[in-house]
């Protein structure tokens, strides 16, 4: 038995949820799955896999094989990357995820820039507004903005962002500033509605409830609202930094900022982490960091 092949179907098997679709993925034969699958849990003596006439799921001890799995072929494809010189020179796909505007502000840019620097290379960018993990989903490099989670992954700090209020200059005009968070409730609000947004909004003394007079569900769309003047938003500084840059919107009441957010680079292997993924972390801790938005 191969057992490195028996490796790869079984968690193409895994990934997939059925031995068509894993064959699929392979380009082998359906009854080859089953035979490959069959003679490794005979080789183990366990049963890694759950099998019914429509589903396949994972066992107990599937479940933990699969991660230990997943790290034995990506050490596999490490060592031969090395042995091919991978390892030293970037080359190869890249995936690389952050949330979507922070991605498209700050991520587009910089990918771009590694694309021009190394021909041998090509990027997939999974910009999505949620937590993913890195290994389940084959992933290389994140960009993560808050606290981060107790992690095997390397970690490096890049810069802040904090939570701020602004507004159009023209709405300033005509309705003078906030001072404080109370006088807010004298003002018009524009407020994001998120699946993880709360019903207040939170400053570093306290919080306090809003009654908004227009609510959305995309931050562009709020930002957009506020440089007409229709009333005052909150987001997170990056959000809003072309729009400060030319002027177009202002921030009010800084002083009461919550404690501002970290931003993290995460990529796995440490010193081990191939070619392309060293040089792209370069990249992109040399730019994020000398970005006055960021700091």
């Amino acid at each position: 038995m191969d057992r490195f092949r028996a490796l790869e179907v079984f968690v193409a098997v895994a990934e997939a949820g059925s031995l068509a679709g894993a064959a699929r993925k392979l380009s082998i034969s359906a009854p080859s799955v089953t035979r490959i699958v069959g003679d490794l849990e005979s080789h183990l003596g366990v049963v890694l896999l759950h099998r019914t006439t429509r589903f396949i799921s994972l066992t107990d001890v599937g479940a933990i094989y699969l991660e230990d799995a997943r790290r034995i072929l990506q050490d596999l494809d490490a060592a031969n990357d090395a042995a091919r010189g991978a390892h030293h020179t970037p080359k190869g796909h890249l995936r690389v995820t952050a949330s979507t505007l922070f991605g498209q502000i700050y991520i587009t840019p910089i990918i771009s820039e590694y694309l021009n620097l190394y021909k041998d290379t090509t990027v997939e960018a999974v910009y999505l507004d949620r937590v993913v993990n890195l290994l389940e989903e084959g992933l290389d490099v994140a960009v993560r903005i808050g606290q981060l989670q107790d992690s095997s992954l390397i970690a490096t700090r890049v810069g802040a962002v904090r939570s701020v209020v602004c507004g159009a200059p023209a709405y300033f005009e005509k309705h003078g500033l906030p001072h404080k968070p109370e006088d807010l409730h004298d003002h018009t609000l524009i407020a994001l509605k998120l699946a993880n947004s709360r019903p207040g909004w939170r400053f570093a003394d306290g919080e306090i409830k809003v009654k908004p007079r227009l609510e959305f569900t995309s931050v562009p769309a709020a930002i957009a609202a506020a440089k007409k003047g229709i009333g005052l938003t909150r987001v997170l500084s990056y959000q809003i930094a072309p729009e400060l840059e030319a002027g177009t919107l202002q921030t009010v009441m800084f002083d009461h900022a919550p404690e501002p957010l970290p931003i993290h680079i995460l990529y796995g292997d440490g010193r081990r982490a191939s070619g392309k993924v060293r040089a792209f972390v370069d990249l992109a801790v040399a730019q994020l960091r000398g970005n006055p938005f960021l700091n």
